[in-house]
């Protein structure tokens, strides 16, 4: 409970969870980074109940992180208590425990924290009181927007205006634990042998779209048959369709101009023999680019891996023109949270006024290495209309040579298309650029 509250604590101090829980011991890391995840998706409400029974402490960092984690684990443990009385098991993705061992150990971890001890008493008393009285303080609670949908004031009023009929539905799916699926390599597998591989090892997977397959369960990856082969990526599947929007041809020169994890580079690498430019401004992001080519065999003579500032083209750029361009720029990604909830909390309402300026920025440059004749795809993985639909109008009335191709537009997170299930929220634009 202490690393869970160590994580939450690095959120409310305005660092990411990535980060953190890199610091957190590996033998900790998987159960505590699925609590934080659920304290994260439901830390609205959480904060608001300790707002409603202990509206007046004194501040203190530590006794407020782990007040949310004690909460969120309290709040699900009584619910699974009635869902034991009345005969049903609802599974979930972080541990669930029982009401008292969730107060025991809180009280304990208080204990065990000299900056802690003088609050253990209240603790107690505090969750104790919520269990006797749960309901009243949940109605109570829930009024708060804020509790309700577990997202800020100013994202939800972002929605309701950009998406009238279906922001509650948006805000809904945010706060689901995302599927893990699978992107096969086809230079060493196929979906089938994939599909087949996992069958054997008693891995429940669906083939979705092209390359794809959607586990019933999340795992680590070293237990998926085929990870050390190279046989898969992990990758959503709204994601799978940057690749296939830009559609890479044998001899093609292609640029990836804000490439890392990789996933994106990878796959373009996968469907054709070319010429590929990846840039990233983070250079030790990056060596995790060169480590994914490497285990799935892409790592060849034609790749060029460059640590850059992609607006600046003096920086990296050599004057030859490229056949594709893949701008999947920086952006609040507002459109996956259901991985990362702890953007929610992170992010701020001015933050999508100041990628917007610098996704203008990157794609502005990008442009002119685009050849005659040649394409651009600009992706966000954002659901804010201004880094999305916005963008790409903006940019057709500022570069008359540009022609909008066919693409997908604002993916949203609900199951459409060619699958059945939430996916990540995107944003896709396709230009080609006229003779």
């Amino acid at each position: 409970m202490l690393a869970c509250a160590r994580n939450v604590q690095a959120v409310q101090e305005g660092r990411s969870l990535s980060e953190s829980l890199a610091a957190t011991p590996a033998e900790l890391r998987a159960a505590t980074q699925a609590i934080t995840f659920h304290v994260m998706r439901c830390a609205g409400l959480a904060h608001e109940i300790k707002q409603e029974l202990v509206a007046r402490t004194p501040p203190n960092p530590w006794f407020d992180a782990l007040m949310l984690v004690s909460l969120a684990l309290l709040e699900t443990a009584m619910d699974a208590e009635q869902e034991q009385q009345a005969g049903r098991t609802v599974p979930r993705e972080w541990p669930v425990y029982a009401v008292h061992t969730v107060v025991d150990q809180a009280v304990a971890a208080a204990a065990g924290q000299l900056a802690m001890r003088s609050y253990k008493g209240l603790l107690n008393a505090t969750l104790r009181r919520f269990t006797r009285e749960r309901d009243a303080i949940l109605a109570q609670a829930r009024q708060n927007p804020e509790a309700r949908w577990n997202h800020p004031d100013w994202w939800i009023r972002q929605l309701r205006r950009a998406y009238p009929d279906t922001w509650q539905a948006l805000l809904e799916a945010a706060n689901q634990p995302a599927l893990m699926i699978l992107r096969v390599n086809r230079r060493r597998a196929t979906v089938v042998q994939v599909l087949a591989a996992l069958e054997e090892a008693g891995i429940e997977g669906r083939a979705v779209g092209a390359s794809g397959i959607a586990l019933a369960a999340s795992r680590p990856v070293q237990a998926i048959p085929g990870f050390a082969q190279g046989w898969w990526s992990v990758q959503d599947a709204s994601a799978q369709k940057a690749a296939e929007l830009l559609a890479p041809a044998s001899g093609m020169r292609v640029l990836d101009a804000c490439c890392a994890p990789g996933g994106k580079a990878a796959h373009l690498l996968e469907l054709a023999d070319i010429d590929l430019t990846a840039i990233d401004s983070d250079a030790a992001r990056l060596a995790r680019v060169e480590q994914n080519f490497e285990r799935l065999g892409l790592d060849s003579g034609r790749v060029v891996l460059k640590a850059a500032d992609a607006s600046d083209l003096d920086a990296w750029w050599d004057g030859r023109p490229f056949d594709a361009v893949l701008a999947d720029v920086p952006c609040t990604a507002s459109g996956i949270v259901r991985r990362h909830p702890d953007i929610r909390w992170l992010r701020r309402e001015g933050d999508i006024a100041k990628t917007a300026a610098l996704q203008r920025k990157i794609v502005n440059a990008l442009w002119k290495t685009v050849k005659p004749g040649g394409r651009l795809l600009y992706a966000t993985c954002s659901i804010f209309p201004q880094e999305g639909e916005q963008q790409a109008l903006r940019f057709l009335e500022s570069h008359a040579d540009a022609v909008r191709l066919p693409a997908p537009g604002q993916l949203l997170p609900a199951g459409s298309g060619d699958h059945d299930f939430p996916s990540d929220g995107f944003f896709y634009a396709l230009f080609a650029r006229q003779a």
